[in-house]
């Protein structure tokens, strides 16, 4: 009963974050059309009459097939768990959770856990467990995959950054200083985590630090359990997730004449630059197009045919999350009314 009196403010908590997530959205839509002169808005909207959608039709082909590598690598986790789960239903669940995370920040993760719990009678804290391990592989792969960026970003894309951060620092520290100093960051405060971790744990922060980083780990030897097999597939199904996230900005980037001869690299920029729009507004919605105008003025796209670009790579993606996500919301209500009959 103590618990209760929490309820309505967890409630209000998840109102104000869809609020100010969607009201960051739509400020960044105001913002972008206010500075737009009339000729500008026309050049975007001749961009859009001119692109060749074959490519965007192909973009959201891909947006599905990494979906499907996402579910696919995600049922490898149940198998660790004894089940053994319908790649429809698996699937299913990914895109619902997409859907939710449009409406509620992080919704997504328990609406496809409770998709599970309706399609293949899973309990909801095993497939909490499995969410949560590929929540600290996803982290991890990311910041693998800026690392790999930062290292060996060629072209244009590492000249912009050059030249920005130069703008604002006199001298600029090389990428193994900075490695050396996150390092050393790290080992000192394993070191005082070692020494003072029985005095921290007095500190509700440090505890709720501290079994974050428990669940952290266990998440992670969770996978241990993978046979040598299934570590392979888990590892092809993640670069090929990741793969796909990239090559479709690279493949919309095809559908305008003057994006058409860019590098491959583009796919890099575009996926970092994206990835951010997607964190700082509900769903991307009126950021990741902007963010990703900005990715293709690295390669001198004009910012009529970068919005253009921004808004369809945006636009595409969302339109197989609302179709699919909708005609799978019916088929697990079904489904849920199946068991329960």
């Amino acid at each position: 009963m103590a618990d209760a009196p929490d309820k309505p403010k967890s409630k209000l908590g998840d109102i104000l974050k869809f609020a100010i997530f969607l009201g960051i959205g739509l400020f960044f839509i105001y913002w972008f059309l206010i500075k737009l002169e009339p000729e500008q808005k026309q050049a975007i909207w001749q961009s859009f009459l001119q692109a060749n959608y074959w490519w965007v039709l192909l973009a959201m082909a891909m947006s599905l097939v990494s979906h499907f590598t996402r579910a696919a690598r995600w049922q490898l986790l149940y198998k660790t768990l004894g089940y053994r789960t319908n790649i429809i239903h698996v699937t299913g669940s990914v895109i619902v959770s997409y859907l939710a995370n449009l409406a509620f920040p992080r919704l997504g993760e328990v609406v496809r856990c409770v998709t599970m719990r309706t399609s293949e009678k899973i309990p909801l804290d095993k497939s909490l467990g499995t969410v949560a391990t590929e929540r600290i592989v996803d982290v991890l792969s990311f910041l693998l995959i800026v690392l790999i960026g930062m290292i060996f970003l060629f072209g244009q894309a590492k000249d912009w950054l050059y030249d920005t951060l130069s703008a604002k620092y006199e001298t600029l520290p090389n990428i193994w200083m900075l490695a050396g100093a996150a390092v050393f960051g790290l080992a000192l405060l394993f070191l005082a985590y070692k020494l003072f971790w029985k005095k921290l744990l007095r500190f509700k922060l440090f505890r709720k630090i501290n079994d974050f980083a428990i669940g952290c780990v266990d998440g992670i030897k969770s996978i241990i359990y993978l046979s040598p097999r299934d570590v392979v597939l888990f590892v092809f199904y993640s670069v090929a997730t990741y793969a796909l996230y990239m090559l479709s900005g690279y493949v919309v980037c095809q559908a305008f004449a003057e994006s058409a001869g860019l590098p491959l690299s583009v796919a890099f920029v575009i996926y970092l630059f994206g990835t951010v729009g997607m964190t700082f507004s509900q769903g991307g919605i009126g950021v990741y197009p902007v963010l990703i105008q900005m990715a293709l003025a690295i390669y001198d796209v004009s910012d009529a045919v970068g919005t253009a670009a921004g808004w369809l790579l945006w636009g595409s993606q969302q339109v197989v999350v609302i179709v699919l996500g909708l005609a799978f919301l019916v088929y697990f209500s079904f489904k849920k009314k199946q068991l329960n009959s």
